[in-house]
């Protein structure tokens, strides 16, 4: 019979930091445990009063922290930087290229019609 200390809680999924461009050029910062799917609520109206106003384009960038308490943190002192410091906080997580390369993967390998109109089957009958 296993010990209880042997028997370990199963680990809180993070939080992370992210950063948004949002129309006009400004940013908006904010925490959340799931970045796409805060990303997609603040899309559509449904996240923080700002970006139903300047709708978000893009993530600019994310970090990941153990615990709200260190994403809070880091997030006041996010806002207090000046504008061109803020994606240098993040360093080497900034992630828009990656995460455009994730969700919008270029369209002319893998799944999906062929984007050359000589290669698009014919059908016959």
């Amino acid at each position: 019979m296993p010990e209880p200390t042997d028997l370990a809680a199963p680990a809180a999924p993070p939080y992370w930091l992210y950063l948004l461009e949002c129309e006009g050029g400004v940013y908006y910062a904010g925490i959340a445990r799931d970045v796409e799917r805060r990303f997609l609520q603040h899309l559509f109206g449904r996240g923080a009063r700002f970006t139903r106003a300047r709708p978000p384009l893009r993530i600019l960038a994310a970090r990941e922290y153990p615990s709200k308490r260190d994403a809070l943190r880091a997030e006041l002192a996010l806002k207090a930087l000046a504008r061109g410091e803020k994606l240098r906080f993040f360093g080497q997580h900034i992630c828009a290229a990656m995460l455009a390369e994730r969700y919008f993967p270029d369209r002319t390998e893998g799944p999906g019609p062929p984007n050359n109109p000589q290669e698009t089957p014919v059908a016959t009958t």
